[in-house]
C-alpha cells in the first residue's frame, strides 16, 4: 500500500507540474483566439467603411459626368449648331459609358475601365468646347519640378 501511495503523490505532483507548463499554452490560445475574433470584427467594420467611402466616391463622380452630360444634350437641344458633330458623338459615348457602368456589381472587372474611359471622354469634350471644367472628387497627378 505504501508503494501506491507513492506513485498516487508522484502522478499528483506531474499532474501539478503539467498543468502549470500547460497553462502558458492554454493563455497562448485564449489569447490569440480573442485576438482573432476581435481581428475579424473590425476588419468587417472597417472594411465596410472604406466600402462605403469608395462607393460614395464613384457614385460622385458618376454623378458629375452624369450632370454633365445631361447639361451639355439641353444645350445640343436648344442649339444644335454651337455644337460640332464630333463633340455630340462623345457626349453621346459618355452617355452610354454612364448608363453601361455596373452601379449594382463593384466587383465586376469592368469598373476600372469604363471609369477611365469616362474620365478620359470628359477631358476630350472638355477641351473641344474650351471650358475649364473639372471634377475635383478625385486626386490629380502630382506635379513634379526638376
Amino acid at each position: 500500500m505504501d508503494s501506491h501511495n507513492q506513485s498516487k503523490n508522484s502522478n499528483s505532483i506531474e499532474d501539478i507540474f503539467d498543468s502549470s507548463l500547460n497553462l502558458e499554452q492554454t493563455h497562448l490560445k485564449e489569447g490569440y483566439d480573442e485576438g482573432y475574433a476581435h481581428g475579424l470584427a473590425t476588419g468587417k467594420e472597417e472594411a465596410k467603411d472604406v466600402g462605403l467611402k469608395h462607393g460614395f466616391e464613384t457614385g460622385e463622380e458618376l454623378g458629375f459626368y452624369k450632370g454633365c452630360v445631361d447639361v451639355w444634350n439641353s444645350a445640343i437641344r436648344i442649339a444644335p449648331t454651337r455644337f460640332s458633330a464630333r463633340v455630340r458623338k462623345g457626349i453621346k459615348h459618355m452617355e452610354e459609358l454612364i448608363e453601361k457602368y455596373p452601379v449594382n456589381d463593384p466587383e465586376n472587372e469592368s469598373v476600372q475601365e469604363i471609369m477611365e474611359a469616362l474620365r478620359l471622354k470628359f477631358r476630350i469634350i472638355r477641351a473641344a468646347l474650351g471650358v475649364k471644367l473639372e471634377y475635383d472628387g478625385y486626386p490629380k497627378p502630382i506635379e513634379i519640378e526638376f
